[in-house]
């Protein structure tokens, strides 16, 4: 029997020989990709609040821009790979994840599922290669958990569309070149497509975040925004919609913070055998040791309920009810481990030179967004009594 110490510790269940050779290339290629080129300027570009657009036109070539949908020049790849690449950006940083999966998730996957020809001729190639940047707007200042309540309306002129309302908390609405914005219509909510050139369109970057600092966060704001007839998504119909979207990136997310999680685990391991206390490194000690088996066990327990949601992913099976397992559950522990990670790490923890707070920092949003914690748990338990406890009952 081989022991698990001989495959990397966060691998201890030697899940990598669960994958094809296939899905470890494209792990491997990104991991490598991501540690020479955007590792060095994460630090930077946390601190001074902003994305490293530079590397936008490199998502694209590796093909990490919608990478899991097909036609129109993209990859096409299978959902375990779309998974790993989503794990391999946000172990560098969960902003740099939350931009591609934006991207592919919110706006390309719209495009592609409900959008006419003409649009997805026109967006998809653009978006993919990362010649252009999209934002999904969906959240409301008044919304939240509840996003049918939203305020936006777009009105049918007869020979166009008039748009009033606004949009918040919106990844990447100031890099954006096309929006695909949810308003409430006289027949339900319909999404648009909207170029952000369009009169009437403006965004404002929201300053200040203490999380997700390497990430464009932007309200949106529609005055008198009128649209041409055909900027409609012709297929979407109603909320099931765009929470159609947020399921696609909730998947995501569910692999996305085992990165995190695993990164801030390295780091305390590596830590721990170097920090000499009392005449001997702190991770001989009973209490680490402690701490890291248990953040071990949680990201191995992570790292197989991703894979089974790829498999019923790729299998055509997966339901909305399990991404949110996925998402509740995976983001839990990440954020935890982070925490314990942080605090193995001492007062220097808090350093920038370290990556356990900034991850920490990080998955304090990503508890909240794409559905909170308590959401997801809520929605779980509306499948196991067949009755929802939120809303209208």
């Amino acid at each position: 029997m081989t022991s698990p110490h001989s495959s990397p510790y966060p691998d201890f269940l030697q899940i990598q020989d669960l994958l094809s050779a296939e899905q470890r290339l494209v792990q491997s290629s990104v991991r490598d990709f991501v540690a020479k080129e955007v590792e060095p300027k994460i630090r930077s570009a946390y601190l001074e609040e902003r994305f490293p657009t530079e590397i936008i036109p490199q998502l694209g070539a590796l093909g990490l821009l919608g990478s899991s949908l097909t036609g129109y020049g993209l990859p096409g790849m299978d959902h375990i790979a779309y998974g790993l690449i989503m794990q391999e950006l946000e172990r560098c940083d969960s902003g740099l994840r939350s931009f591609a999966s934006v991207q592919g998730s919110l706006v390309m996957y719209p495009i592609h599922a409900f959008g006419s020809e003409a649009q997805k001729r026109e967006w998809l190639p653009q978006l993919g290669s990362g010649k252009a940047v999209g934002c999904f707007g969906l959240t409301e200042a008044n919304g939240g958990s509840d996003p049918g309540a939203m305020q936006t309306r777009a009105e049918d002129k007869g020979d166009h569309w008039l748009i009033n309302g606004s949009k918040m908390w919106i990844t990447n609405g100031n890099l954006a070149a096309v929006a695909v914005i949810w308003a409430a219509t006289k027949d339900g909510i319909r999404g648009f497509v909207v170029p952000t050139k369009t009169a009437g369109f403006t965004a404002r970057k929201m300053e200040g975040k203490l999380s997700l600092r390497a990430s464009v966060t932007s309200e949106l704001y529609f005055d008198q925004m009128k649209l041409p007839k055909d900027a409609v998504l012709p297929l979407s119909s109603g909320l099931k919609s765009p929470l159609s979207c947020l399921t696609q990136a909730r998947y995501g997310i569910a692999w996305g913070v085992l990165g995190a999680a695993e990164a801030c685990f390295d780091e305390a391991v590596a830590y721990a055998s170097d920090r000499v206390t009392f005449g001997r490194p702190i991770g001989h000690t009973q209490l680490v040791q402690r701490k890291l088996a248990i953040m071990l066990s949680r990201i191995t327990q992570g790292k197989l309920l991703a894979l089974r949601l790829g498999q019923l992913k790729n299998a055509g099976q997966l339901h909305f009810a399990q991404v949110s397992m996925g998402k509740q559950n995976n983001v839990e522990m990440a954020l935890e481990t982070a925490r314990t990670c942080r605090d193995i790490l001492g007062g220097n923890g808090i350093m920038v030179e370290y990556k356990a707070m900034r991850h920490m920092c990080n998955l304090e949003t990503v508890f909240t967004y794409e559905g909170t914690n308590d959401i997801h748990l809520l929605i779980m338990g509306a499948e196991i009594v067949g009755k929802q406890a939120f809303g209208v009952n």
